[in-house]
């Protein structure tokens, strides 16, 4: 028998312990929208102690075995059309590093500035997009690197596909991955598998499923329709090639408490607060008459494991979000709190509407449609929406575990510069401060 023979029936022996599915709706639109830029998500860590590399390893293989989605790799079925997720039996993470030498290469690097220097390095690993050609090979959901910014600084960066990690997943894996890494790294036993999962169309209690035919046809004329209608940030280039950008909004504890206080007061969350600042903002930088309004889309993002059947547990890896988008009519004469009001009114109403599960294919598939004909978008732009948040916000403290790995920052978000909207906001309140990842498509938008 031939060595290359006996190769190919290793590699055949090896498939058959693989696992593998299907993509659902929503997948499959993620899969489709991050090759063009949309949907890298990246945590980003920055330390004051040099990371362990092989406690880092150990830990990231352990939550590897635990939660297969991790391990995956996505392939795509030019024949099909399809993409399906491949799991492997076992472990494959690598953690690549590098040097001060290479950081300082990373444009506008090497200033000496640690905290800038993470900034451009979240920027970059936000728009290292190793999976921008599907192939039948496949593709790993999740990436590992680590940087030397400083002769005391380094970063940490996870880069994950959006289809296998949403933000709450993101959320989950960082805080198992640093209590994971302050115990010393040692792994007890086997990771104890949480299974693969079923796509979240698979999950929608039976009685949200469905929408009469006409319904959805009215609705998807509706989408349609108010899109040509929708008010943008003005396009400073939008030839050029794209990448995404990122600006910190950041409150005190005083200031944060005055917002947070203004919504419970009004019944309202801080997404409808922060939709409607971004409105404004939108508006206002338009220097238009008061009395000229302007409509603008959000899209706001639920978290539906606790509305799935079964319920999912918040520590269960995958995509399990849904979105809502919403039109509002902007004047100059509008003050924050009554737009935010009506902002948030119009997304509770949808959620009561069951819009959240209903329109779920609808707004996939013009997501899609988006894609596949850039020249349906104002100036071939992409722009679906105005602004993106999400209807809670991450809640996080410091604690003598961060102290002890070194940890003075990071970041969660996602890639923007492909298909969605002019700004994606990832809040955090964290030590009761409020922090804000602002990703936008730049240069279609200037900082």
């Amino acid at each position: 028998m031939s060595s290359s023979s006996s190769d190919e029936e290793k590699q055949e022996e090896l498939l058959q312990h693989f696992t593998t599915r299907a993509v659902g709706g929503t997948e499959y639109s993620w899969c489709k929208a991050v090759p063009g830029g949309t949907g890298i998500t990246v945590l980003g860590l920055l330390l004051s102690k040099p990371p362990h590399i092989p406690k880092l390893q150990s830990v990231l293989r352990n939550l590897q075995n635990s939660n297969p989605i991790l391990r995956s790799t996505i392939h795509f079925d030019s024949n099909a059309n399809s993409y399906h997720f491949q799991t492997p039996p076992t472990s494959n993470v690598e953690i690549h590093s590098f040097d001060l030498q290479f950081t300082s290469e990373i444009p506008g690097c090497g200033s000496g500035d640690a905290d800038a220097d993470f900034h451009l390095i979240l920027e970059h690993e936000l728009n290292r997009n190793t999976w921008r050609d599907p192939s039948d090979d496949g593709y790993g959901v999740l990436c590992v690197s680590v940087y030397a910014i400083s002769e005391s600084r380094w970063g940490v960066f996870l880069r994950l596909h959006t289809s296998g990690c949403d933000r709450a997943a993101a959320v989950t894996l960082l805080r198992e991955l640093l209590e994971k890494v302050g115990c010393g790294g040692e792994i007890n036993g086997e990771a104890e598998e949480k299974g693969m999962g079923m796509a979240i169309e698979d999950l929608i209690p039976v009685a949200r499923r469905n929408k009469p035919f006409w319904a959805r046809g009215l609705d998807m004329l509706g989408y349609s329709l108010n899109s040509f209608r929708l008010g943008n940030l003005d396009f400073v280039d939008a030839d050029s090639p794209r990448s995404s950008k990122v600006v910190r909004l950041q409150l005190d504890a005083h200031h944060t408490r005055l917002i947070v206080a203004g919504c419970k007061s009004r019944e309202i969350k801080l997404c409808a607060a922060l939709a409607a600042a971004g409105m404004i903002a939108a508006r206002a930088s338009k220097n238009l008459l008061s009395y000229q309004t302007e409509k603008y889309g959000v899209v706001t993002l639920i978290d539906c494991r606790s509305l799935l059947d079964p319920v999912l547990s918040s520590n269960h890896l995958g995509f399990y979000h849904s979105a809502i988008l919403n039109t509002h009519d902007v004047c100059g004469e509008v003050s924050l709190w009554d737009l935010a009001k009506r902002s948030y009114m119009a997304f509770a109403n949808a959620m009561n509407c069951n819009k959240h599960f209903s329109d779920m294919s609808d707004l996939n598939y013009l997501m899609c449609k988006a894609i596949e004909n850039p020249g349906l978008t104002p100036s071939s732009s992409m722009r679906t929406a105005l602004i993106s948040v999400f209807e809670d916000p991450v809640i996080d403290d410091s604690s003598d575990l961060h102290t002890e790995l070194g940890l003075e920052d990071y970041v969660g978000s996602a890639s923007a510069h492909g298909v969605g909207p002019s700004i994606a906001i990832f809040d955090t309140i964290r030590n009761g401060m409020l922090d804000c990842a602002c990703v936008y498509p730049s240069p279609l938008h200037s900082k």
